[in-house]
C-alpha cells in the first residue's frame, strides 16, 4: 500500500512539472498539441493540458549578434579583398522563426555572406575601401527584407574587417606618401610665395621712405642754398653800396676774401702734394687784419655815440626875445 502511494505522489509531481510551465523574461515557448503548433507562451507561468500539449521550441527574443565568417571577394575592377562582418538580429515572431526556417542563425549567416559577396563585387576597390557606410546600408536593406518572413528583424550590419591584397596595400602606402609629399611641397611653395610678397612689400615701403627722405633732404638743401644766395646777395649789395660810396677798404676786403677762399680750396685738393704760398700772402693777411681793426673801431665809435646823452638846449641871451612859434 505504501509503494502505491509513493508511485502516485511521484506521478503527481511529474504531471505537475509537465503541466505547469514558467517562461523567463526575454524568452518565448511554442506549444504543440499532438505535434501541431497551437500557441506561444509569453514570459510568466502557464498551464498545459496534460498528455495533450507539450513545449515545442524555446526561442530567444533578445537581440543577438551573429558573426559572418571572412571570405574573399573579387571587386568590379578584379581586385581580391577579404571581408567579414557582424549582424545584429532580433526575433519578433517566435512561431515564424521556429517553424519557417531550419537553423535560423546558420540561415542568416549564409544569407549575409552571399549578399556581402554580391554588394562588394558590384563596386570598385576604392569604393569598397571608402564607402563602408554605403555597403552596410545596402546589406541591411536586402537582408532585412529577406528575413522578414522568418519573423526576424535585422537591426544593424557592420563591416568588421576589410583587407586588400598586399601589393595593393603597398601601392596605397606609396600613393599616400606621394600625396603627403605633394601637400608638403605645395605648403612650402605657398610659404615662399607669402615670404616673397612680404619682402617685396617691405622693399616697397623702404623705397617709399627713402624717397620721402631724399625729397625732404632736397627740400632742406634747396632752402639752405636759397638762404645762402639771399645772404650772398645782401653781402654783394652792401659791398656795391660801399664801392659806390668810394670805400676802398670794402673793395680790398671783398677781393681778399675771394682770394683766401680760392687758396683754401687749392690747399684742400687731395692730389696736391705741395702748396706754394705767394709772397704777397702776408701783406694780404695784414690788409685783412687792418680792415678788421677798422671795422672794430667803427663799431666801437657807433656804440659810444649811441650811449652818449644828447646835448642840453641853449639858453637865450639877456635882452633877446625867444622866438615864437
Amino acid at each position: 500500500m505504501s509503494y502505491f502511494a509513493l508511485a502516485l505522489v511521484a506521478l503527481a509531481i511529474v504531471l505537475l512539472f509537465s503541466v505547469v510551465k514558467i517562461v523567463p523574461q526575454g524568452r518565448e515557448m511554442t506549444v504543440e498539441r499532438f505535434g501541431k503548433y497551437t500557441k506561444t507562451l509569453k514570459p510568466g507561468i502557464s498551464i498545459l493540458t496534460p498528455f495533450v500539449e507539450r513545449i515545442g521550441r524555446r526561442m530567444n527574443m533578445m537581440e543577438q549578434v551573429l558573426d559572418v565568417p571572412q571570405q574573399e571577394v573579387i571587386t568590379k575592377d578584379n581586385a581580391m579583398v577579404k571581408v567579414d562582418a557582424i549582424v545584429f538580429i532580433q526575433v519578433m515572431d517566435a512561431a515564424s522563426a521556429a517553424y519557417r526556417v531550419e537553423n535560423l542563425p546558420y540561415a542568416i549567416t549564409q544569407l549575409c555572406m552571399t549578399n556581402l559577396r554580391t554588394v562588394v563585387g558590384s563596386m570598385e576597390l576604392d569604393e569598397v575601401l571608402f564607402q563602408r557606410d554605403s555597403i552596410n546600408t545596402r546589406l541591411l536593406t536586402v537582408i532585412d527584407a529577406a528575413t522578414e518572413p522568418w519573423g526576424v528583424k535585422v537591426n544593424r550590419i557592420e563591416i568588421k574587417d576589410l583587407t586588400p591584397p598586399v601589393d595593393i596595400t603597398n601601392a596605397m602606402a606609396r600613393q599616400m606618401k606621394a600625396e603627403r609629399e605633394k601637400r608638403a611641397i605645395i605648403t612650402e611653395a605657398e610659404g615662399e610665395k607669402q615670404a616673397a610678397i612680404a619682402r617685396a612689400e617691405g622693399a616697397k615701403q623702404s623705397a617709399i621712405l627713402q624717397s620721402e627722405g631724399r625729397k625732404e633732404a632736397a627740400f632742406r638743401d634747396a632752402e639752405a642754398r636759397e638762404r645762402a644766395a639771399e645772404a650772398e646777395a645782401k653781402a654783394t649789395a652792401m659791398v656795391s653800396q660801399a664801392i659806390a660810396a668810394g670805400d676802398v677798404n670794402a673793395i680790398n676786403y671783398f677781393v681778399a676774401q675771394k682770394y683766401v677762399e680760392a687758396f683754401a680750396e687749392l690747399a684742400r685738393n687731395p692730389t696736391a702734394k705741395t702748396v706754394i704760398v705767394p709772397a704777397e700772402m702776408g701783406s694780404l693777411v695784414g690788409t685783412i687784419a687792418g680792415i678788421g681793426e677798422l671795422v672794430g673801431l667803427a663799431r666801437d665809435q657807433q656804440q659810444v655815440s649811441r650811449a652818449a646823452p644828447p646835448p642840453p638846449p641853449a639858453r637865450p641871451r639877456a635882452g633877446t626875445v625867444p622866438p615864437t612859434a
